[in-house]
């Protein structure tokens, strides 16, 4: 699909299947002259989430268009280092009404890295019921049928990747600079896992290669997002650790579980969990990690797994949630009675 030189990238644009050339066309002619657009994302964006709608953010801009990013919540602090971030609206901490005539005005609205409106909370009402052209960009399991245009594929480690290939596949290769390729280039890395998971594929390096010639600092997004800790939160990963770590040797599962008094107990602020779960996973011979926060009213609960365990069908079936196959997330109360009943897929897993 991308044919490397020394000092030259030769793109061959190759849609997916199920679009259609003349609804890419279709698109290609909506972009082409200026339009009131808004890119959603889904809540507590993560660095996909973000990265690939402030790349898109950056892109569209410089297509001529009046671009608002709004997100449903806050997000951590070490992602607002990307270019736009200033601009961000945060539908929690502004003014909805004003959100809403926004979202009533839009000509295009481009929804971002989740597959169902229920993810955008509050937002997915308004979104639903608007008139705009809505554009779906993803990568997660069975999305719901609510968009105009379709941008999905399953295959794709990250949405900051399939940005990446809209972006090329418009033609606009000259489009991209330095921000928006670290944008890009952080979805990529996190959604990755720094590369170390099976998604990262031959096509996730030939992009990131490609972003590191356009100009992204990979140890500059690596150290904003990875070493930027503050000592609250160090502390508290030492605590979780040391106290909240729980492994079920019998079951080839590990998890952590975490109260409203220990968030409050190390100030936590959003992003401060973010990870943590992977240390679980980490242990030897563990196939099932969750990570479970009282939240007060809901307990929510992240999976990852290894090998051929499913979690986000766990997260689908018990717990309201889904996700991918190895990284899923869910909202419940009953993870451990539930654990049994799992048990010959758990160990047949096992490292």
């Amino acid at each position: 699909m991308y044919l490397f030189t020394p000092l030259q990238i030769t793109i061959q644009p190759i849609l997916p299947a199920w679009v259609s050339m003349q609804d890419f066309q279709a698109f290609k002619e909506l972009l082409n002259t200026p339009k009131n657009i808004i890119i959603v994302t889904h809540h507590k964006p993560d660095a996909d989430a973000l990265g690939s709608s402030l790349g898109l953010w950056g892109y569209l801009k410089k297509k001529g268009h009046r671009v608002t990013v709004i997100t449903p919540s806050d997000y951590p602090d070490f992602l607002h280092w990307m270019k736009g971030n200033d601009e961000v609206l945060i539908y929690e901490k502004s003014k909805k009404t004003a959100i809403n005539q926004l979202i009533d005005s839009a000509d295009i609205i481009f929804c971002l890295d989740f597959s169902n409106l229920h993810r955008i909370n509050e937002l997915g009402e308004h979104v639903g019921q608007s008139d705009a052209v809505k554009v779906l960009v993803d990568h997660h399991l069975d999305p719901e049928d609510f968009a105009t245009y379709k941008f999905w594929s399953i295959e794709a480690a990250a949405t900051a990747e399939l940005i990446y290939e809209l972006i090329m596949s418009l033609g606009d290769a000259e489009l991209i600079d330095q921000d928006i390729a670290e944008a890009l280039y952080a979805g990529i890395m996190t959604d990755t896992g720094s590369f170390q998971h099976s998604n990262t594929t031959q096509n996730v390096h030939r992009i990131t290669a490609s972003l590191i010639e356009f100009g992204a600092d990979t140890h500059k997004v690596a150290r904003s997002i990875y070493n930027s800790n503050t000592l609250d939160r160090l502390r508290f990963i030492g605590f979780s650790l040391s106290q909240r770590l729980e492994v079920l040797a019998g079951l080839n599962v590990a998890l952590f579980a975490i109260s409203k008094q220990d968030l409050a107990m190390f100030n936590s602020k959003t992003g401060d969990t973010e990870g943590l779960v992977n240390y679980a996973l980490s242990i030897r011979g563990i196939v099932l990690a969750a990570l479970m926060i009282d939240h007060g009213e809901l307990i929510k609960i992240s999976f990852r797994s290894v090998g051929d365990f499913p979690a986000n069908e766990l997260a689908q079936k018990y717990f309201n949630g889904g996700g991918h196959k190895n990284a899923a997330g869910g909202r419940s109360t009953k993870f451990k009675k539930l654990l049994p009943s799992f048990k010959s897929k758990l160990t047949s897993s096992s490292k």
